[in-house]
């Protein structure tokens, strides 16, 4: 009964701040069917626009304690269950028909821009936390690497939410402008589709940048972001153990935890390989893949709401021009680095 009593009380506590993560995920939703409609495509995806809905609404508006506990919640579990489910999408097939000389080169490239991009954050006087959220946001996948990372090294709220709205904006912009290199480069279908793999962020901007090339760039782009996708677990876990020599944190954080395996090796990232395990010896239903993934994509939307609400838009704007200065720096980085790989592999 105590037990009862207990879980109940801590679901009263999350209930209104998970009820207004989940409103303003809805409102998020609305927005992009507003944008399909109008445009034909989404610019901003749902899990832009929520974090810029949640910070829009935290600037006129300021949660009280009792909106806190669900905040918390959404934008830490709720974005780790989104990370496990995000496992299902990926799989050993997968990543064996790229050709072992392809899968090393592309975690050497994401090594390579990880550490490249980290400096220029550095130089350019990022807090270190801040410097390995943009570098690693850029080098894998975008907002999901941000989110997946954020919580290993104890990064706030505002860092957080600072370099997803840069990365993702810069995201549109490299989705319409990587064509046009592509076509001033004279890149064939698949160097462009291994180029668009290995820069673009999201897989749907991945789809959308390598479609101008045709099916088969489409094809090498998705093969090449999946493989890139899966460094999102190794790379926590070296994010884990850097966290105890990052030094203090600036800003509202989680409480650190003493090293140990549970924090070398959160449970959340061995949740994620696992799943890629199932899919690996297809043990995950194929009609499951589908349903999997929208509920991932669902989790994640709904903790960057939570996020957005968390943010103090004050903060936002004294960190802008410095986290943007470093977002294209290193991706310009990242850009270089990944043709040098194309050149230095024949690709035809």
């Amino acid at each position: 009964m105590n037990f009862a009593h207990t879980t109940t009380n801590d679901l009263r506590k999350l209930a209104p701040g998970t009820v207004l993560c989940v409103a303003v995920t809805g409102i998020a939703s609305v927005l992009e069917s507003v944008e399909r409609a109008a445009f034909g495509r989404a610019w901003l995806e749902s899990l832009v626009l929520a974090i810029l809905a949640g910070a829009v609404l935290r600037m006129v508006w300021t949660p009280g304690q009792r909106w806190l506990p669900g905040i918390a919640f959404c934008a830490r579990t709720i974005l780790e269950i989104a990370v496990v489910l995000l496992g299902a999408s990926v799989s050993a097939a997968m990543i064996a028909a790229a050709g072992p000389v392809m899968v090393v080169g592309i975690a050497l490239t994401v090594v390579a821009a990880i550490a490249s991009s980290y400096v220029i954050g550095r130089v350019l006087r990022l807090s270190p936390r801040m410097a390995l959220l943009v570098a690693c946001g850029n080098s894998i996948c975008g907002n999901s690497a941000i989110a997946a990372v954020a919580p290993v090294i104890d990064a706030d709220s505002d860092d957080v939410a600072a370099a997803i709205s840069f990365t993702a904006l810069l995201g549109v912009a490299v989705v319409l402008g990587l064509p046009l290199l592509g076509f001033a480069l004279h890149l064939g279908v698949l160097q462009y589709g291994t180029l668009a793999g290995l820069t673009v962020y999201a897989v749907p901007q991945v789809l959308a940048a390598a479609a101008p090339m045709g099916p088969i760039a489409v094809q090498m782009g998705a093969l090449v972001k999946l493989v890139r996708v899966l460094m999102l677990g190794p790379v926590c876990v070296v994010m884990a153990m850097c966290a105890p020599h990052l030094g203090d944190v600036a800003g509202p954080a989680m409480p650190r935890k003493r090293i140990g395996i549970a924090t070398l090796v959160p449970w959340f990232i061995l949740g994620f390989i696992g799943l890629v395990g199932l899919r690996s010896f297809d043990v995950v239903p194929h009609v499951m893949l589908a349903p999997i993934g929208h509920a991932s994509t669902w989790l994640t939307v709904v903790s960057m709401a939570a996020l957005g609400l968390g943010v103090d838009m004050r903060a936002l704007r004294q960190a802008g021009p410095r986290v943007t200065t470093a977002v294209v720096l290193s991706l310009a980085m990242l850009g270089s680095i990944s043709l040098a790989l194309i050149y230095g592999l024949h690709l035809a």
